[in-house]
């Protein structure tokens, strides 16, 4: 028997898995038929951007399909029972950059069809945001030397190292003679 929060993960993908199969049946409708109405010449395979469009579709087709593999809920199949609600669609990380990436290439898709090849720039917001991901995390911290997470160290004005709050706490501690203190910095 499923608990509240695997039924409750359950629907939520239901929904995410059901908007990730419309949206990438639509998106590529609708694109097509604004190529039709207002940018003929875009289907030509001559042309760039029918590449672009079609080299679009890859990253799309393959992110979509591998969130709905990974968020459909498995239900028995004889009494209807939930059996696996899937991995938690609106969890944050790579999920969500995966619908990130999904999102910025179906409005790319559909706005190339409307204003035409310069919307592709767009595009650009994918590894730029990669590029600034890492740099804050690693690059900055390996080519400068400072580090990305928070010190226990604060340094002073005059560069010594002044002890962290939580430093100030445990030095009060064990100056009352706290036994907590004692048993950490034994050992």
């Amino acid at each position: 028997m499923a608990n509240a929060s695997a039924k409750r993960i359950a629907s939520q993908n239901a929904g995410s898995v059901k908007l990730l199969r419309l949206g990438l049946l639509a998106v590529s409708v609708l694109s097509f038929i604004l190529r039709i109405l207002f940018r003929q010449g875009s289907l030509s395979p001559r042309r760039l951007s029918f590449w672009l469009y079609s080299f679009s579709m890859i990253p799309s087709t393959f992110m979509s399909q591998y969130l709905i593999r990974i968020g459909t809920p498995k239900h028995e199949s004889s009494t209807g029972a939930l059996i696996s609600s899937g991995e938690d669609l609106s969890r944050s990380g790579i999920i969500e950059w995966c619908f990130d990436v999904i999102y910025i290439t179906w409005a790319c898709q559909v706005l190339t069809g409307i204003f035409g090849d310069w919307v592709w720039w767009l595009y650009s917001i994918i590894p730029a945001y990669a590029f600034y991901k890492l740099w804050n995390s690693t690059l900055s911290s390996l080519l400068f030397g400072r580090s990305s997470g928070s010190s226990d160290n604060v340094e002073n004005d005059d560069g010594k190292q002044a002890p962290s709050k939580r430093q100030e706490k445990l030095r009060k501690r064990s100056e009352r003679g706290d036994p907590r203190v004692r048993v950490q910095g034994s050992r």
